[in-house]
This record gives C-alpha cells, sequence and structure tokens, in this order.
C-alpha cells in the first residue's frame, strides 16, 4: 500500500479515530487497484465503542430531544447531503464499479429518506386507549438504546440511509458496519451529520470485515436491536447470539424475484421489463427479476428478442455515460457467478447469450461478468438459488396458473412483478404471489414510506414506513386513575375493580 492511497479510519464520538494497523484496502472493481484503506476493528475497540455509545444515550442529548428538533437535524442533513450529490455519486460509482448513470439517478433519490423520517417523527402521535372506566391510558413511543446497523455493499448509501434515518427519528444511537468492500460513502455521512448539528457519538461508523468487527458487534449483549442486510449465512451467524441477549433483529435477507409475463403486456415491452428487472446494479440487488417467468404464447418470440437486446447491452467503463452494465464487486463475485453458468449447463440449462467472466474493452482489467440469459427449468441450481449477479434463468411457462405454482415455489420471497396489460389478471396474479413486496407492470419502485421487506428466508421486518420507525421504538402505557378507589381489601369495599 503506498502514501498516495487514502485512509479512511472510524467515525467514532464526532471525530475520525486514529488508524489501525492492519487495515483493509477497498478495491475499485473497475480498476483491480486500491482506492483507499480502512480500518480493521478490534473486538477490544467494538466494546469500547458500545460501551460509550450507551453512555451517549443515556446522557439523553439525542434520545431525550424534542421532535421538532430530530425534525431540524434530520432535514438539515438531508439539504446537505443533496447538495454534495455530485462527490457521493462519484465514489460510489467509484467504489461499486456500478454505471454513474445508475448512481446519479439513485443517489439524487437518497435525501428523500430523511425528509420522510424527518417528516414522520415530527408529526408523530402517541394515542389514547378506550380504557374502561375513569381511567385515562396514553401510549408513547420511545427510542429503544444503543443500535447496529449491518449495510451491504450493493447500495452502500442508500440502504444505509433507509436504516440511520429510521433509527435517528427514533431517537436511537447508531453504530454503522458498512461492508468492507464499498464503506467510503457511508463514512463520509459522519461528518456530514455533525454538520447538521446531529450531537457527537449519536452516529458511530467502524469498518472491518463482517466475520470480524461485525461478529464483534452483534454478540453484545448491550445492543437494543439489530437491523442486517446480508445473506441467510450471515443471519445464521448473528441470530444465536441476539437470540440468547434477546436482542430484536430486522433482516432483509435476499430474494429470488420472479417476473411473471404475460401475453397481453406485449412482447417488445415485456423484453424491456425483463431488462430493467435483470441488470440494473449487473443483477447485485436482492430484487434483482432474476426468474423470468414467460407464458408460452409469447415465449419463443420473447427469447429471440431479449437475446438480441442483452448482446447489445454495452459493457465498459463505470465513468462512461454510454455504459449499461458495469462490474460485479470482486473477483469472488465474478467466481460466483461462472460457477453457477457452469452448474446450470450440467443440469441441461442452454445459455443464450454471455455466460463467460470479460473485462474492460478498453483497460483491460475489472471484474466484469457478462450480462447473462439461460433457459432452464423450475427446481434447478439457478432457479432456486440467489446468484447476485448478472445471471438470469429463463423458463418457458404454460399457463397462468403455472407461472403462479413457479412464482411461488421459492424459499425467498422479498419481490416479484407482474406485468399485464389485462387489469383483472394484474389483481388476480399479485393477490397469489408469495412476496413481500409485488409490483405490477413495474419493479425496483421504492420509496421512503413504502415498507420494504419479505416473507419465507428473505427475512423479518420492514424498512421504510412507519413500520420502520417505529420497529425503532418501544411502546410505553401510562395508566392515569381519576376515580376507581384502593377499596380492594376495606371490610366492606364499595365499587371495587379487579383489573
Amino acid at each position: 500500500m503506498t502514501d498516495t492511497i487514502p485512509h479512511i479510519s472510524n467515525w467514532v464520538n464526532g471525530t475520525h479515530t486514529t488508524a489501525t494497523t492492519p487495515r483493509i484496502p477497498v478495491i475499485s472493481p473497475a480498476t483491480e487497484l486500491p482506492i483507499a484503506t480502512i480500518d480493521s476493528t478490534s473486538r477490544e475497540t467494538v466494546n469500547q465503542v458500545i460501551t460509550e455509545s450507551l453512555q451517549t444515550f443515556h446522557n439523553g442529548s439525542w434520545s431525550r430531544a424534542d421532535p421538532s428538533t430530530r425534525f431540524t437535524v434530520l432535514s438539515t442533513a438531508a439539504r446537505l447531503l443533496r447538495s454534495r450529490l455530485p462527490e457521493f455519486i462519484d465514489l460510489e460509482t467509484r467504489q461499486t464499479g456500478r454505471p454513474i448513470r445508475e448512481m446519479r439517478a439513485q443517489l439524487a433519490r437518497i435525501p428523500e429518506w430523511l425528509e420522510y423520517f424527518a417528516s414522520v417523527v415530527r408529526v408523530h402521535e402517541g394515542r389514547v386507549t378506550p380504557f374502561k372506566g375513569p381511567v385515562v391510558n396514553t401510549l408513547t413511543r420511545l427510542p429503544l438504546g444503543v443500535v447496529a446497523l449491518i449495510t451491504p455493499y450493493n447500495h452502500p448509501l442508500l440502504i444505509a440511509m433507509k436504516k440511520i434515518g429510521a433509527a435517528l427519528a427514533g431517537g436511537n444511537v447508531v453504530i454503522v458496519k458498512a461492508s468492507e468492500l464499498a464503506p467510503l460513502s457511508v463514512l463520509k455521512l459522519g461528518a456530514l451529520f455533525q454538520e447538521a448539528g446531529l450531537p457527537d457519538g449519536v452516529l458511530q461508523i467502524i469498518s472491518g470485515y463482517g466475520y470480524e468487527t461485525g461478529k464483534y458487534l452483534c454478540e453484545s449483549p448491550l445492543l437494543a436491536k439489530i437491523d442486517l442486510t446480508g445473506g441467510l449465512a450471515t443471519y445464521k451467524a448473528i441470530a444465536p447470539s441476539a437470540s440468547a441477549n434477546l436482542i430484536p433483529i430486522t433482516a432483509e435477507l435476499g430474494g429470488k424475484a420472479p417476473v411473471c409475463l404475460f401475453p397481453s403486456v406485449g412482447v417488445e415491452d415485456a423484453v424491456k421489463a425483463a431488462l430493467f428487472a435483470s441488470f440494473i446494479a449487473s443483477g447485485q440487488t436482492c430484487v434483482t427479476g432474476s426468474r423470468l417467468l414467460v407464458h408460452e404464447e409469447i415465449y419463443d418470440e420473447f427469447a429471440a428478442l431479449l437475446k438480441k437486446r442483452v448482446e447489445a447491452l454495452r459493457l465498459g467503463d463505470p465513468f462512461d455515460d454510454r455504459t449499461q452494465i458495469g462490474t460485479v464487486i470482486s473477483k469472488m463475485a465474478v467466481e460466483r457467478c461462472a460457477a453457477f453458468v457452469e452448474r446450470a449447463v450440467q443440469e441441461g440449462g442452454k445459455v443464450l447469450c454471455g455466460g463467460h467472466a470479460t473485462i474492460s474493452p478498453l483497460s483491460g482489467k475489472g471484474y466484469y461478468f457478462e450480462p447473462t440469459i439461460i433457459e432452464t427449468r423450475p427446481q434447478t441450481d439457478l432457479e432456486c438459488n440467489e446468484v447476485f449477479g448478472p445471471v438470469i434463468a429463463l423458463i418457458r411457462c404454460q399457463s397462468e396458473a403455472d407461472i403462479i405454482r413457479v412464482a411461488n415455489s421459492s424459499s425467498l420471497a422479498l419481490g416479484a412483478s407482474v406485468w399485464t396489460g389485462d387489469f383483472k389478471q394484474a389483481h388476480r396474479v399479485a393477490e397469489q404471489i408469495e412476496a413481500g413486496i409485488v409490483w405490477i407492470n413495474g419493479h425496483h419502485l421504492n420509496d421512503p414510506s413504502s415498507p420494504w421487506g419479505g416473507f419465507k428466508q428473505s427475512g423479518m421486518g420492514k424498512e421504510n414506513g412507519l413500520e420502520a420507525y417505529e420497529s425503532y421504538t418501544k411502546v410505553k402505557s401510562t395508566i392515569i386513575n381519576y376515580g376507581v378507589p384502593p377499596v380492594w381489601f376495606d371490610d366492606e369495599p364499595a365499587g371495587a375493580r379487579y383489573g
């Protein structure tokens, strides 16, 4: 590692801390070169950060702050982020290898999450229950405490902000452990929130490998909540200690989204739908349309046109405005994609296009994998398991009922889309699809007000919406008696009430 590569250390208690030894390199997937180093945070340091965070929570600088104060800080952070989007867009493109055209569109919306949760905390009201008798029962929401957020590499800033916005709005102290593969934009948030007026120590951002630093963080009994976006294996590694410590988990664990394509949508529009669902972020999203379930009436024409369109997709430099397909995140991701293709062929699948690792046509470098379509059948490895890359299963289905059956056969159930021009069919099919998010004639649509989370092995709990905000709070019930006398043990009690 040379001195010209910047080191971005942990953000703790309002400052970047002294760099650790050893350090972890952050590699640009487009150039295969290091762009920065980050801390490898030890168990001792993690425990110290948690202890200090708990002290910050109890001192009340944020946990007892007025909702109007939280509104002002989060709104100011949104304004600052919006004014600095170009530098965040550059950083996200560099560390993820995603095309800059995607990053401009995605990051332009991220301030909305802060604005939404700022508004929620400003207007959220308690309740008074219809308690029987001369009693007033108020319900109020309180912050949980110190919460741990484990965020992934595919949408570093978006997914972090989903969690941070809700957690801070609830009044919690937040510790973020971003993916070591793409942590730089998240580490940049510490100073931004400080400038917005967030008290020091309320947002802590630490770095390290997930199997080390992330594990140390999630093993602490001092946490009040864990919010994880990752894989099922990560959840299984975290869950035992969280369970032993009675720590609730919100977990978004991936998906195998079916794209249900019916004849009434038209072949050209169906192909456009498939391209959008399948290849945004090079297939590295939890709701990638990785299973194209196509009605047999349009299958042959659809497959031919899809092959033509996929082969024409422009793969290359993420900073080129014309690039449509960027990299996957690492060499390991390239190897995983190749292994899926190999197993699919062994199971009788037919590669229509793509199927190989490749490099940038200009630099001769980069962790690229060709956009790939493979004809296969239900219950194969490719149809059942998440690739997290641009390798898509194409399946011929005989009928509406067949499409629904295949769509619901997966153990993963985060998102699904239904594409049809038949209004009745749209509602009929969407009602029967087992998924936490069902889009009709759309895919990848997201909003801070719309709950996001899956069924089955895709996880538990929700990001976004009131559900997310309320999951970062606990309900306190205060019962005010103004007319029930405490006469139960008098010799001749009058009006005694039990319960």
